[in-house]
């Protein structure tokens, strides 16, 4: 048997094709969820006039492999009271839901595990997955206060849920399909064609959105120590307790790969000709979804933390019917427009 045809036919060699292209989006979405801790903590010192790590290796880079090799070598304690099994599940749901997310994701054209006609409701089903490994990890811990940031964290992410529901309502009422690759492609043409022009406002809402659903500041209010010590993950430690921040900074990438996907043209250069043409595209939508992620740690360095009130408020009096006004104003611009 050829070799092609053993790669396309037979179900070992599918098989050995499927675990390929998971490998090969897997490996570089860890590499990139560790260096961006080490990104993070440079980017608030120099904010904040200082180095950041800069001792383990040639400019700090073998810092975010230092405290992995940390977090393994600790002892996992659960608390004597703990749903043992739960607990233990909780963190893994976290991480996982972030990765199997990337399945649907466009890096290049043709480049995408499963290049399915309904890939934004599979991104929403998933990322609202993501509530459940908070909530089991509050519960299970039988602690007070990772029990109230657990019910903290999942009322802010279900808030702001709605708010990006909404904002893909916009995305793909102007692009007329729910398939990824084609949002894409209909924002050819270079930077005047994307997306994020003509949607501004849901654009700017939904990058304050994702800082909410990842917990980031000014939204960290499930962790706010002066109030709940560290919030749901109170209980946790060693790789457990790692696994939760892993799982928030690849939800950080992929929310900022779903912004560049949806508003800033994916894979394509931002104008339509040499030499920005001569760069690959995945490295245009690297380099895109690294601008959106140094805007996360720049808030994180510069905006204080909201009162839980606020942040409510935001998400349901001022977000949601925005966001519900801009769909029908989107819809009757569209409907205008081709005539009907």
């Amino acid at each position: 048997m050829p070799l092609m045809e053993f790669f396309t036919t037979h179900w070992l060699g599918q098989l050995i094709v499927i675990v390929a292209k998971c490998l090969a989006v897997t490996v570089p979405l860890l590499v990139s969820v560790a260096y961006m801790t080490l990104a993070d903590r440079k980017i608030w010192g120099a904010i904040q006039l200082r180095r950041g790590p800069n001792v383990v290796g040639p400019f700090g880079l073998l810092q975010p492999f230092a405290d992995g090799l940390k977090l393994f070598l600790k002892e996992t304690i659960i608390p004597s009271g703990a749903a043992k099994v739960l607990f233990i599940i909780a963190p893994m749901i976290t991480f996982v839901t972030a990765l199997v997310a990337w399945a649907v994701v466009p890096f290049d054209d043709g480049w995408v595990i499963a290049d399915i006609n309904v890939g934004i409701l599979y991104l929403f089903a998933i990322s609202s997955l993501g509530v459940y490994g908070v909530i089991i990890a509050g519960w299970a811990s039988n602690s007070k206060y990772a029990f109230l940031g657990a019910l903290r964290s999942a009322a802010q992410m279900v808030s702001y849920e709605v708010s990006i529901g909404f904002v893909l309502v916009t995305v793909l009422l102007c692009s007329g399909s729910l398939n990824l690759s084609e949002i894409v492609r209909a924002q050819t043409g270079g930077i005047h064609h994307w997306y994020m022009w003509p949607l501004l406002p849901m654009f700017v809402i939904f990058f304050i959105s994702s800082l909410a659903e990842t917990n980031r500041t000014p939204f960290d209010l499930p962790m706010s120590e002066a109030e709940l010590v560290a919030g749901f993950h109170t209980e946790y430690s060693a790789m457990t307790f790692g696994l939760f921040f892993l799982g928030e900074y690849a939800n950080m990438i992929l929310l900022s790969g779903m912004g560049v996907v949806l508003f800033m043209g994916g894979w394509h250069a931002p104008l339509p000709f040499a030499p920005f043409t001569w760069v690959p595209g995945v490295v245009w939508f690297a380099l895109k979804i690294a601008t959106l992620l140094f805007v996360f740690s720049w808030t994180k360095g510069t905006i204080p933390r909201y009162r839980y009130d606020q942040l409510m408020r935001l998400g349901w009096k001022v977000f949601l019917p925005f966001s519900l006004f801009w769909v029908v104003a989107t819809a009757g611009v569209i409907a205008f427009a081709r005539g009907h």
